[in-house]
């Protein structure tokens, strides 16, 4: 049995504690409800578009690092990487959340699970 918390339960957890911060999310894509891989777009402002994905570590941990962000001259360009990834991965959950500050919100992600 996996210790890997399941994918719904981790999404509302995301969702919750966007908004504990002050802040909003939502689920754009819904995944494979236990085992469905979570990628994380986070906006401050409605802007600047960074894409998270959980990778495994070398201690064998699974952080979320940015795989993706998004360029101020060519919005068009992220918003097709994420619709090219939901193509390849119908199992993908896609949630974003508008967050202040995105690097501490992430990191709090990373210490819950």
């Amino acid at each position: 049995m996996s210790d890997r918390l399941p994918a719904h339960l981790e999404a509302g957890a995301i969702l919750r504690l966007a908004e504990t911060e002050g802040g909003f999310g939502t689920v754009l894509a819904r995944g494979e409800r236990d085992a469905g891989t979570i990628l994380l777009v986070t906006l401050c402002r409605g802007r600047d578009g960074v894409l998270y994905e959980r990778m495994p570590q070398l201690d064998g941990s699974r952080k979320f690092l940015a795989v993706k962000r998004e360029d101020p001259e060519n919005q068009q360009e992220f918003s097709d990487y994420l619709a090219r990834r939901r193509r390849q991965d119908c199992d993908m959950w896609l949630i974003e959340v508008d967050i202040a500050d995105r690097e501490r919100f992430v990191a709090r992600i990373d210490e819950l699970s």
